[in-house]
């Protein structure tokens, strides 16, 4: 009993045991309420399609053991009797232990963010994962050095000049790597703004080709005739991009000429022929048919038609199936297609 009334550190080793049970206590309903909460708040998640109960599900996992445990400290440590200066560095240590826990919490957040944002661009488009997954990590960096200075000021670092030269050497490795942070940005654009994806058939300026890959500094096109080429993602959003991926149909336009001495009867029959056969195939819209003009050897006509799908095969599988069927119904009409010819008047004098 005489050993229980000793004091240690200006408390009662009894006051001293009474402290470390309403720690251990403490910590232990702490534990058990997080344990319960996350069981309760993952069956509701698991039982909706709302992403804010996963969301805490996922921020209340994150709430560390040793925070706990210095909560737990704290708290304890008002059933003793503790210097002026002991209860100074106490405030601080669980104010530190408050901000790293906010820390945890809000890389959480950042982490089920950008995961799901993952997930849904990647339904739509493969290549916007590494993109946002590279923004992802630049946000929670720079969520974490705001952590070191709220830290580094609590400890009486003075952080203005820190600041300052975090702001001065920003700038300076900014204009070093423009090229490159001009590429990640365009990337980002890209990604949110999807002016192509990948399997997008482009053509920039006499270039052409299917996507392949969206990079961080490059984007990939395989040519048509079979070799890789790669744009800077910067360069890439300076020009003018043709995208035949996004087409909702293809306008065609062809012409064909006969000879002059087709007769006017044969003439106007040959529209009602074209419109016909445009009519009659399938996937295919006309827009119009008409005698153009007199050429140097034939009288011309221009078709325009559209064929219901940006798809080339299909589009030349259609083609050729028009021009057949105008070929057997001008040899059925006796219809003479022109070619170049020139007549020579000879006058003997």
């Amino acid at each position: 009993m005489n050993l229980l009334q000793e004091l240690y550190s200006g408390n009662k080793l009894q006051d001293w045991l009474i402290a470390l049970s309403s720690l251990v206590v403490i910590f232990t309903t702490l534990k058990i309420l997080q344990t319960i909460v996350v069981r309760r708040l993952s069956k509701l998640a698991a039982s909706t399609d709302n992403q804010i109960d996963d969301l805490f599900v996922m921020i209340l996992k994150q709430t560390k053991f040793f925070i706990l445990i210095i909560v737990s400290a704290y708290f304890a440590s008002y059933l003793l009797v503790l210097k002026t200066s002991v209860t100074a560095i106490w405030g601080k240590i669980i104010v530190l232990a408050l901000i790293l826990q906010g820390g945890f919490w809000a890389s959480a957040g950042i982490s089920f963010t950008f995961s799901n944002i993952i997930r849904k661009r990647t339904e739509e488009d493969v290549s916007s994962k590494t993109t946002i997954t590279f923004l992802g990590f630049v946000t929670r960096f720079v969520l974490w050095i705001i952590i070191l200075l709220l830290i580094l000021d609590n400890l009486g670092v003075n952080i203005t000049g820190l600041v300052a030269g975090l702001g001065i050497g920003g700038v300076a490795v900014a204009l070093a790597v423009q090229n490159i942070l001009g590429d990640l940005l365009a990337s980002l654009s890209i990604v949110l703004d999807k002016p192509f994806v990948i399997g997008d058939f482009v053509v920039v300026d006499s270039l052409s080709g299917t996507i392949e890959h969206i990079g961080l500094k490059t984007t990939r096109i395989r040519s048509l005739s079979g070799e890789q080429l790669i744009f800077s993602n910067n360069d890439l959003l300076k020009t003018r991009i043709h995208n035949y991926q996004r087409m909702s149909e293809r306008r065609i336009v062809f012409g064909f000429g006969v000879v002059y001495q087709t007769s006017l009867a044969k003439l106007k029959i040959i529209k009602e022929i074209v419109k016909d056969v445009i009519e009659e195939t399938d996937a295919a819209r006309l827009d119009r048919v008409h005698f153009k003009e007199y050429g140097d050897s034939s009288l011309i006509y221009e078709v325009v038609y559209y064929v219901t799908s940006p798809d080339y095969n299909l589009y030349m599988e259609i083609q050729e199936s028009i021009n057949l069927e105008i070929f057997r119904h001008f040899s059925d009409e006796g219809i003479e297609f022109a070619y170049p010819t020139r007549t020579v008047f000879v006058n003997k004098a």
